[in-house]
């Protein structure tokens, strides 16, 4: 039986933290942040992670 091999995109965009949880990227990040509030702005600087549905599909992917 042949290695499963990764999905590179998704290596490149998620990463598994020590607690388990994956951390992800935020939306609406690259350009035209000027049309966007302030408030907005200082949320997408947080962690993101995947929501526990998508977990395992995301798991699956990474190894």
């Amino acid at each position: 039986m042949p290695k499963m091999k990764s999905v590179k995109g998704a290596v490149k965009r998620f990463k598994v933290k020590k607690s388990g949880k994956i951390k992800r990227g935020t939306a609406f990040r690259s350009h035209i942040l000027t049309k966007q509030d302030p408030k907005t702005r200082r949320r997408q600087h947080q962690p993101k992670y995947v929501d526990k549905a998508d977990a395992a599909n995301v798991k699956a992917m990474i190894c």
